[in-house]
C-alpha cells in the first residue's frame, strides 16, 4: 500500500433535513456570517431567518455567475465567519472570502498562475459550505477557482485551511434543479469520479469513494433527469458528488478538467456542460493512448466500464460507448454552443497541456491527442 494523505472538511453532515442543524454550528463560529448565495438568494431566506433566531445576523452576497477577481474584490470584508449556500460558484466564493477574511490584501497576493502564489499565513476563516447542486463536490476541497476575465483565465486559491469547517449536504436542496442543470452537475460529478480513479495519484482511499461513487451515479443520473422527484435517486447523486469531491481533492483529475478550466476562463460556458461534453471523447483518447504506450494501466478503465454498465465482462471501450449513450440522452449541448470555434482550439490545447489538472491524467498525452479530444467535442 502507498503511502498518502488525506484531508477534507472538519465535520460532514449528510442527509434529507440537516440544513436545519446549520444556525447552531454557525452560532459555535461566530456572530456576524457572509451569506454567500447563488443568483437566487431568495432560496436562502428560510435560513436566514433560522440563523437570526440563533442569534447569528447576516451580511448577503449574490453571486450571479462563476466567481471572478472583480467579484472577490467587491465583497464585504466585516464578517467573522461565511456561510456559502448555493452551487459550485458560490462555494467557490465563500471559501475564497473566507480565506481573505483573515488575510489581508488582494486577492492576486494569493492566486496561482496568474498572481503571487504567496501562501496564506494566517488559517481562514470559519466556513460553512451547502451545496444546493449535486456536482462540484465542493464543499470538501480546499481550493477555489476564480476566473480573470482580462486575463480570460481560471486560477486557484488554494490552501489546506480553506476547507470547510462543515461541509452540509442535505439532498432536499436539490429536488427542484431543472432538468439541464441536473444533467451538466451530474456529468460533473461522474468526471469527478471517474477521473480521481484513472489518476496518477489514485490511492486506496480515494478509491473507495470513487468504486462508490460511479456505482451510485450509474443507477441514479437516468433516474433523476427522467424524474427530478425521484428522491432516492437525488439522494444517491448528493452522495456521489460529495464522494467525488474527497477523491479529487487527495488525487487529482484529469484531461476533462485541464481543458475546462481554460474553456471556462475564454468563453461564458457553464463548468459542468464543458466537463460532460468532453468526457466521452477524453476516455476515448486516453484508452487509444494507454492501448498503444502503458497497456498495463488499461485495468482502470477496464473497471470504470463495470462499474458503469453493471456488466461483469464489460471494456475500457464498453465504458466510453456508455458515457457517449449517457451524454446523448440527457441532451449534452457540444462545445460550440458556447462560442468556441476552430480558431480557438490551437490556444485551448496549449493552455490545457500546461494545467495543473493535466499532471493526474494516467498518460501524458500528445498534442495531437489533445487537439482530437476538443475537435470531436466541438
Amino acid at each position: 500500500m502507498p503511502t498518502f494523505e488525506f484531508a477534507t472538511a472538519a465535520r460532514i453532515l449528510f442527509g434529507e433535513g440537516t440544513l436545519q442543524h446549520v444556525p447552531a454550528a454557525a452560532a459555535a463560529m461566530g456572530r456576524r456570517a457572509l451569506l454567500v448565495t447563488g443568483a437566487a438568494a431568495d432560496r436562502a431566506a428560510p435560513l436566514e431567518k433560522a440563523l437570526a433566531a440563533a442569534q447569528v445576523s447576516t451580511v448577503r452576497f449574490a453571486v450571479a455567475g462563476e466567481p471572478t477577481l472583480d467579484l472577490i474584490r467587491s465583497a464585504p470584508r466585516d464578517c467573522d465567519l461565511v456561510i456559502a449556500f448555493g452551487g459550485g460558484s458560490a462555494l467557490d466564493t465563500g471559501k475564497a472570502l473566507a480565506a481573505l477574511l483573515t488575510n489581508p490584501g488582494d486577492p492576486l497576493d494569493y492566486l496561482e498562475v496568474i498572481g503571487l502564489g504567496r501562501p496564506l499565513a494566517v488559517p481562514a476563516a470559519p466556513c460553512i459550505a451547502i451545496p444546493t447542486t449535486a456536482g462540484t463536490g465542493s464543499e470538501v476541497t480546499r481550493n477555489a477557482v476564480l476566473a480573470s476575465p482580462e486575463q480570460r483565465v481560471k486560477a486557484s486559491l488554494r490552501s489546506p485551511s480553506m476547507l470547510p469547517r462543515l461541509a452540509v449536504v442535505d439532498p432536499e436542496l436539490t429536488y427542484e434543479l431543472p432538468r439541464a442543470i441536473t444533467a451538466s452537475t451530474g456529468l460533473d460529478a461522474l468526471t469527478q469520479l471517474i477521473e480521481p480513479y484513472v489518476s496518477l495519484r489514485a490511492n486506496p482511499m480515494t478509491d473507495q469513494f470513487s468504486v462508490e461513487g460511479m456505482r451510485r451515479a450509474a443507477g441514479a443520473l437516468r433516474r433523476v433527469w427522467q424524474d427530478g422527484g425521484d428522491r432516492e435517486a437525488r439522494r444517491d447523486m448528493a452522495w456521489a458528488s460529495l464522494l467525488g469531491g474527497m477523491a479529487l481533492a487527495n488525487a487529482g483529475l484529469g484531461a476533462v478538467h485541464g481543458f475546462a478550466a481554460p474553456i471556462g476562463g475564454m468563453f461564458p460556458a457553464p463548468h459542468g456542460a464543458v466537463c460532460a461534453a468532453l468526457l466521452p471523447y477524453a476516455m476515448e483518447v486516453n484508452i487509444r493512448a494507454l492501448r498503444a504506450r502503458a497497456p498495463e494501466k488499461l485495468t482502470r478503465y477496464d473497471e470504470v466500464a463495470r462499474l458503469l454498465s453493471g456488466r461483469p465482462h464489460a471494456t475500457a471501450t464498453d465504458g466510453v460507448a456508455w458515457i457517449a449513450a449517457l451524454c446523448q440522452e440527457l441532451e449534452i449541448p457540444p462545445l460550440r454552443t458556447y462560442g468556441i470555434t476552430q480558431s480557438d482550439l490551437a490556444l485551448l490545447v496549449e493552455k490545457a497541456g500546461q494545467a495543473s489538472s493535466m499532471k493526474g491524467n494516467p498518460i501524458v498525452l500528445t498534442g495531437e491527442e489533445l487537439r482530437e479530444i476538443i475537435s470531436r467535442a466541438l
